[in-house]
């Protein structure tokens, strides 16, 4: 089944993208259609007597009613995400796939766009509100994200399962997907997760066994390449350490089955040390359904099957791929594959149908937390959303606010920005992406509700703003160089809007380089010599950029990175350089300079530093080299300062007598599990608060996130400092705070050892708030 999102180099992706495309925007019908719905016993009332219709009972025995009066062939087509149902049992065909990514997405068949819906609000990227560090706001968006795809839904427009959010670790610089990502914090995936699964799927009363929609985390697990130097996706095989995976590739994952509750985790094409992730028993039965309890489906990514056995050649034929997959516990197959070779498998003996029975039995039970096995959803909970809870005036500022905390600064000479517009007679707006649209929106995009593009926002505050692009486009192969340097001549003010789109990084499409493409570079280095007042230079991206010329550059007085900012980021990014918002974004990836990608292959799925071969190791935990800017990096309009007002020195662990380490001088770590980590044994201390004091010691009001880190003991390969917790702070001018983080020893502290095991490591721990540290000494 071709896709966008997941398979584009199968049967025919473009043609049916294409026709899906034109599906959505040339629907020429204003008619209300019902959505789909089973156990409709107002127009069927033989379907009364079904146990599956009757919700007084518990959805275990109504899954178990369901299946017991299929046949195998009706069995096999649900293992499907397109082409079942059942009509003689009221149960019409479902279709499983849709996104909901940074909004309600035209991609996937379930869902479409009209002109009773004819668009949903576009959030900014995922990159850009994870760069907010604000836990709240990403479950707000999810929240508003699930009422418009309810609300979709109750009009015949959509479905009720969404296969987002993607919390893959933005591991390289050059990945083009990273855009879709939460970036390359665990501590950070993970909160992102929990908090925009929650949003989607929780309902007003909170019963956990009710969806409002069903999200999905993918893609399980270390899956991060899609086409690099001749490597594709479909057939690499991701050789990673027990240690990375469970150190960092796993915890988003592990996070939002354990902490979300998510119905459903999606497996990668990838293969993981020689295994696919869709027919590995480890990974689908024994860690997700088994030592995590997902309670949900476990779904294939788009033609994952199909590749196993035919780009992968994992197995000899077929039905060993469909039985394979099944029995390592795959529930739903996005494509066709299960529903082709399922039966022979069964009739070659190669699975049995109570294995087939176990798999529609997850997909049945998320379906029935959904309501869809309920009856009509008009009279359910959710019922009376429709059209005018799409593209809100609440929901539309909700996008312009989230692009607003997430837009970083990255410099600012002498407190060049905000920019006084009273002072501003002309002012130049340049660049390539100084006036798009659909490009704010990134990948997996809906219909927006309006676009305001950076030129629209900048130009309703100074009047007299002139606009070149300067390149046609971002690959600017041709710049305009005297026209552009030109206008910045003129001009009191030029704001440089530059940056990449998804002809430059996308799904499918890796990055080679960390340049700005073309000649992007050489046209931001003529305007900025040619500029008559200060420059400021706007990065539009999913990953970062060497621009190591423009930070040293005394001419470009103000760096801003936007991300893909939504559907309203030409007002956030007006907003943000007239001051009329005071930036507050950090970086949630680290900004690499192109050396670091000439020495280290995407290939290489290594976290930690090698010595030996020169290998500079991963992300700001354990890379130690150059940095253009760093994760975390943003600035402000105002000056935060930190005071620690309580923290403890020495935590001593009470460890049983016969415990090897209390006669070793030589223990370095402890398993972060046992008798010493459990509170009740040692009086709750290995519970302890970080307190401190935030001033907002600047002259405007403003938010700023507090970061708590850690550099544990250099033992087990210990990352170099790791993100603890963060708690975002709005605070008036000469305002304070205080801040908590609770702090477990045996959880927070401890590392993964060389074995995937948790350690508690003995000896001096660092923690980090800004610039102060603070020393604490974990003994036994």
């Amino acid at each position: 089944m071709g896709r966008r999102n997941r398979a584009p180099s199968s049967v025919c992706p473009v043609l049916l993208c294409f026709l899906l495309y034109i599906s959505f925007v040339s629907e020429p019908s204003n008619a209300q259609s019902l959505p789909a719905f089973a156990c409709n016993v107002a127009g069927n009332n033989s379907l009364a007597g079904f146990g599956f219709c009757n919700t007084k009972i518990k959805i275990e025995s109504r899954v178990a009613d369901l299946v017991g009066r299929l046949t195998l062939q009706e069995k096999i087509k649900f293992l499907g995400s397109s082409g079942n149902g059942a009509s003689r049992l009221g149960i019409p065909t479902y279709e499983w796939w849709a996104e909901a990514l940074h909004g309600v997405s035209f991609i996937g068949p379930a869902t479409r766009f009209s002109k009773l819906v004819p668009s949903a609000t576009c959030f900014p990227q995922v990159i850009l509100t994870a760069a907010s560090f604000n836990v709240s706001l990403f479950k707000a968006i999810g929240k508003a994200v699930s009422t418009e795809a309810r609300a979709m839904y109750n009009v015949g427009l959509a479905g009720l399962t969404y296969w987002s959010p993607n919390v893959n670790i933005f591991r390289d610089p050059r990945w083009g997907r990273g855009q879709e990502t939460p970036g390359e914090d665990p501590t950070l995936s993970s909160k992102y997760a929990v908090a925009y699964v929650k949003g989607l799927q929780e309902t007003d009363g909170g019963d956990p066994n009710r969806l409002k929609v069903g999200a999905c985390c993918k893609h399980s697990t270390a899956y991060d390449l899609e086409k690099w130097k001749g490597v594709s996706r479909y057939t690499f095989n991701a050789v990673v350490t027990q240690q990375d995976l469970d150190d960092t590739y796993n915890p988003p994952f592990k996070s939002c089955v354990i902490d979300g509750n998510v119905a459903c985790i999606m497996c990668s094409y990838n293969q993981v040390n020689g295994k696919p992730t869709c027919a590995d028993p480890g990974l689908l039965s024994g860690l997700i359904r088994g030592q995590w309890k997902l309670n949900g489906y476990i779904v294939s990514d788009c033609d994952s099957l199909g590749i196993l056995y035919g780009a992968q050649h994992y197995t000899k034929t077929p039905e060993e791929a469909a039985a394979k997959s099944i029995l390592a516990g795959l529930d739903l197959n996005c494509g066709s594959f299960l529903g082709n070779h399922t039966e022979n498998a069964v009739k070659k003996g190669m699975i049995k149908e109570a294995d087939i029975n176990k798999a529609i039995s997850n997909n049945f039970a998320t379906l029935m937390r959904l309501g869809f096995f309920d009856g009509n959803p008009k009279n359910q909970p959710y019922g009376s959303l429709g059209p005018k809870d799409v593209c809100t005036a609440e929901h539309q500022e909700l996008a312009a606010e989230t692009a607003r905390q997430g837009i970083v600064l990255l410099k600012n000479v002498a407190g060049s920005l905000p920019l006084s517009p009273s002072a501003i007679k002309t002012l130049a707006v340049i660049g390539p992406n100084a006036n798009v649209t659909k490009t704010m929106i990134g990948n997996y995009e809906g219909v927006a509700c309006k676009y305001t593009t950076p030129l629209q926002g900048l130009e309703r505050t100074v009047l007299t703003t002139k606009y070149h692009r300067g390149c046609n486009n971002v690959t600017c192969v041709a710049a305009d160089l005297v026209s552009a340097t030109a206008l910045a001549a003129s001009a009191d003010v030029t704001v440089l809007v530059m940056g990449a789109d998804q002809s430059i990084e996308k799904e499918t499409l890796d990055r080679i380089d960390l340049n700005l493409p073309g000649k992007q570079q050489e046209l931001v280095t003529q305007v900025a010599k040619a500029a008559k007042g200060p420059v400021v230079l706007v990065i539009m991206s999913g990953g970062g950029f060497d621009i190591t010329f423009a930070k040293n550059d005394e001419k470009i007085k103000s760096i801003m990175w936007v991300g893909y900012p939504g559907e309203a980021g030409g007002l956030a990014i007006a907003d943000v350089i007239f001051g009329r918002h005071n930036p507050s974004g950090n970086l949630p990836m680290t900004w690499y300079p192109q050396s670091y990608v000439e020495k280290v292959p995407m290939t290489n799925m290594n976290m930690r530093p090698d010595k030996l071969s020169g290998y500079p190791g991963r992300t700001y935990r354990f890379y130690t080299g150059e940095t253009v800017y760093a994760f975390g990096h943003g600035l402000s309009y105002s000056n935060f300062s930190h005071q620690l007002l309580k923290a403890p020195k020495l935590v001593s662990l009470n460890l049983e007598e016969s415990h090897a380490c209390l006669s070793s001088s030589e223990c370095q770590s402890l398993d972060a599990f046992g008798p010493h980590c459990d509170n009740n044994a040692v009086g709750g201390r290995l519970d302890f608060e970080v307190q401190l004091k935030v001033t907002n010691a600047g002259d405007r009001e403003g938010s700023h996130t507090v970061f708590l880190f850690t550099t544990p003991p250099e033992v087990h390969g210990s990352p170099v400092k790791h993100l603890l917790g963060f708690e975002k702070v709005r605070l008036r001018k000469s305002e304070e705070a205080m801040v908590r983080f609770k702090v477990n020893v045996c959880k927070d502290l401890s590392v993964v050892d060389e074995i995937g095991t948790r350690k508690i490591a003995l000896g001096h721990h660092l923690l980090h708030v800004g610039s102060l540290k603070h020393s604490l000494n974990i003994t036994v």
